[in-house]
């Protein structure tokens, strides 16, 4: 499979750009995968516990190098041809070029040297599924970009990188659940990984069954949605507890008597926020110990008090996400389903 697609994208550079036709042209061929999260939703910026799993959907980047410092690269899915320069890509355009424009800065940043390069793009992940087509896209960069190959970071200050892009270029304060996933995902498990320490590993998921994502296709913007309102909740509520009770850094310092103090120094709706993410990483580490012990019974409560929580207090859900659900439970076999992902649109995972 990845043959063919690989000999498809080079053919496609090759239409598109002359350097790629030249003798001994080096084509870089690289693909990052998505991402779907089991539980722990809205949990990663406020340096909770995720528990992500790498996808097959994914994107890839063919490129060339060129002699000019310039990147310069063409969605194969609109056919549209976006570029910026290096080292400097100047502001943003309030498209997907961003992202690789995002990643390009944070490398740079970093002292990271990049090269020029003209490329093609071609990605599996529907785009607004909340699958994590973004952070994807990123990590392909990272890679694409990088005058060395792999890039010379260590493989978690990569994913923290391709998150700083996106947190300061782009503009969408998402954690870093996404960018680590692509980075360390692998075939047949999910990760644990705690947002705080960033210690991760991994987790054996049920032998028999299959992960499936559902699409809604009502697509979510994140820059256009809540999901930088909810975050501002979160820290004003932090902010507000840490002023009577030292040692508060994070929702992740909460328990359940910080959320009766919360209850008196905040508003009923950022309460209710904070309530999902306190009781949410409780869930992973519940839903850790189910997967070790087998027991998928528990495995489907916890999903199905997952979803509830993020329709109900988080209040990020959809009323099609909700039916999927509802389908998905439903039917024999099914051990448990809820939204993932960032909400307002996207996905189910089952």
């Amino acid at each position: 499979m990845h043959g063919g697609r690989a000999e498809r994208l080079r053919h496609e550079l090759a239409a598109r750009e002359p350097a790629a036709t030249a003798a001994g042209a080096d084509v870089r061929m690289v693909r990052a995968p998505g991402r779907v999260n089991l539980i722990g939703e809205h949990t990663d910026y406020n340096l909770g516990f995720v528990m992500p799993a790498a996808i097959t959907l994914e994107t890839w980047i063919a490129a060339v190098a060129l002699a000019e410092p310039v990147v310069r690269l063409t969605s194969l899915e609109n056919t549209e041809t976006r570029e910026f320069a290096l080292p400097d890509p100047g502001p943003r355009q309030g498209e997907w070029i961003d992202y690789p424009a995002g990643v390009a800065w944070a490398l740079g940043q970093l002292g990271v040297p990049l090269r020029g390069v003209a490329g093609v793009i071609d990605s599996t992940i529907p785009l607004g599924s909340g699958l994590s087509s973004s952070a994807a896209l990123e990590l392909a960069a990272a890679w694409t970009l990088s005058a060395a190959s792999p890039p010379p970071l260590a493989p978690m200050e990569l994913a923290r990188a391709a998150q700083r892009g996106e947190n300061v270029y782009v503009g969408v304060n998402c954690g870093l659940m996404d960018q680590f996933a692509s980075v360390f995902g692998r075939a047949g498990e999910a990760l644990l990984l705690d947002c705080r320490s960033l210690e991760h590993r991994s987790v054996a998921l049920p032998a028999g069954h299959v992960l499936v994502a559902l699409d809604t296709r009502s697509p979510h913007r994140l820059e256009a949605s809540q999901y930088n309102a909810r975050r501002a909740q979160c820290e004003a509520a932090v902010a507000a507890l840490a002023a009577c009770q030292p040692g508060v850094h994070s929702l992740r310092d909460v328990d359940e008597p910080g959320l009766d103090r919360l209850a008196q120094l905040v508003d009923e709706e950022t309460l209710r926020r904070c309530t999902h993410v306190v009781r949410e990483n409780e869930r992973v580490l519940a839903t850790l110990a189910a997967l070790e012990s087998g027991d998928l019974e528990q495995l489907g409560r916890l999903f199905a008090e997952s979803h509830a929580s993020l329709r109900d207090l988080y209040e990020v859900s959809s009323p099609e996400l909700d039916a999927l659900v509802a389908i998905a439970v439903s039917v024999p076999g099914v051990v448990g389903a809820r939204m993932t992902g960032a909400g307002f649109g996207g996905c189910t995972v089952n």
